[in-house]
Formats: C-alpha cells, structure tokens, sequence
C-alpha cells in the first residue's frame, strides 16, 4: 500500500540517489551533472506549509518522492505551484504516479494553491499521458528549447486549476 510521509532533512540522501539516476540517464530533468543537497534544498522545500514534500513509500520502502515548489519568485504567482514526481526506476508503469499525484493536488488545495503547473521533456510520453488523464491542459510547447545527451528536446507545460 502506497503512503506519503513530509520530507525531513534526513530523506534528502535517499532523495538525491533517485533524482541524480534521472539526472544521468534520462531527459526527465535537464539537470546534467549530479546535484548536491544544497543545490537539491533550492527547489525542494523540507517542512513549507505552502510547497510540501513527500516520500512515497510502500510497506515502508522509499519507492520515490514528490513534491510542489514555487513556480516563479515573485510574490504574483504564489497561488501557483509546480509539481514533480520521481519514482525508483523499478516502480513506475505500476500506478504509484496517479496517486502520487492526487495526493500532490489534496496538498496544493490545504495550502491555498489554485493552480498546478507541469513542466515536462517533450518526450516523456508516460508522464504526459498521466497529465492528460488526469485532467491536466497543454499550455505550452517550447520546441527545441534543451539539448541533453546530443538531443534536441522539446519542453512541454501542462497546468490544471484546483
């Protein structure tokens, strides 16, 4: 059974070994080199009311994290959130992604978010398809816009108001 706990200070290791396997194998962030816990602390927030962090675990196995952070820092776009969701590579495609984010949009709602925002690697189908299913909207295409592993990427925006 999936279960969400805040993020503490402690998690932050277990959070950087996902994220940093992203980083390197994959366009699912154009961060290109491993990220250290400071540079990790800038868009991940440990204990903020207003952009929670959450492990997810199941049967009390780290199986990922997920989280919201400020869309832009200007006090204009408070009411707004983006959203991430990373799972070990060897639990996605098994439906921990809905409910992950579900539980992103029950959070946003308790903090006064009214708007979620989804910035995507073009190419990231299963994500995209998870966004649409779920009532997302494409606000933006950015083509050609990143470049990781000899690729052109597109970037792609998707946004729902909770």
């Amino acid at each position: 059974m999936v279960e969400f706990s805040p993020v503490t200070k402690t998690d932050l290791a277990g959070i950087l070994a996902i994220y940093n396997h992203y980083i390197l194998n994959s366009t699912a962030t154009f961060h290109s080199g491993k990220m250290s816990q400071k540079e990790l602390e800038e868009f991940l927030f440990v204990s903020n009311p207003n952009y929670p962090s959450f492990m997810i675990k199941d049967n009390g196995e780290t199986i990922g994290y997920c989280f919201l952070t400020q869309y832009k820092k200007r006090q204009a776009y408070d009411r707004s959130a983006e959203l991430s969701i990373y799972l070990k590579q060897e639990f996605t495609g098994k439906g921990i992604g809905p409910v992950a984010l579900n539980h992103l949009e029950a959070a946003a709602k308790k903090a006064g978010i009214r708007v979620l925002v989804g910035t995507l690697c073009g190419e990231n189908h299963a994500i995209i398809r998870l966004m649409e299913k779920s009532g997302y909207s494409r606000c933006a295409h950015l083509k050609n816009i990143g470049e990781k592993f000899g690729k052109i990427l597109d970037v792609v925006m998707y946004q729902k108001e909770i």
